[in-house]
């Protein structure tokens, strides 16, 4: 029963964020915007997509049940959704779910971002952790994690090449880490 009102909840947030990304892709394109990297995004909703079945399968066919630590990994969960929020809300407009670029455009340096270049990508990493862990779907976490990882050495080197040559990027995010602020002396 959690595990089905749980995962009904993480696709509904999916479909909404989903939504909102359109809406601002949108706005993004009508105003000049730029899409990059068609070829590795389909690959990394594939991924993305394949998790969730991965999850729903490992649980069901396999009678996975909750970990006896769940409410650590539900906290860590919610931690990770409140970084997400803050990720979206920081970016405005201009977050999206695809690499669209708005040339010349200032990047966004508040929120998460004044502290790491990708907090999404650390935020969903995250998940693809702890989601898993939280209902015992080992063969799920060990085959995302390793697949989320090589799409993102992919599609970060990539963003970031975009991001350096059509705005700012590269002045403003030059001395922060990708995913772990740095601890200040």
């Amino acid at each position: 029963m959690f595990f089905n009102l749980f995962f009904s909840i993480i696709i509904i947030q999916r479909l909404a964020e989903l939504y909102v990304a359109k809406k601002n892709e949108r706005w993004m394109k009508q105003n000049g915007g730029e899409e990059y990297g068609v070829r590795h995004y389909q690959l990394m909703v594939l991924i993305h997509a394949c998790f969730f079945l991965s999850l729903l399968l490992e649980v069901f066919f396999f009678g996975k049940t909750i970990h006896s630590l769940w409410i650590v990994w539900l906290t860590l969960f919610v931690i990770t959704q409140l970084g997400r929020v803050w990720v979206i809300h920081s970016l405005g407009k201009y977050w999206n779910t695809k690499i669209i670029v708005l040339p010349s455009s200032k990047t966004v340096s508040k929120g998460p971002y004044k502290y790491l270049k990708h907090p999404n990508y650390l935020i969903v990493t995250l998940e693809l952790l702890i989601i898993p862990l939280m209902f015992n779907a080992y063969i799920t976490l060990i085959c995302f994690f390793i697949l989320n990882q090589l799409i993102l050495a992919i599609r970060i080197p990539y963003e970031e090449k975009i991001l350096a040559e059509n705005t700012d990027y590269a002045f403003i995010h030059n001395e922060q880490p990708r995913f772990f602020p740095k601890l200040k002396k």
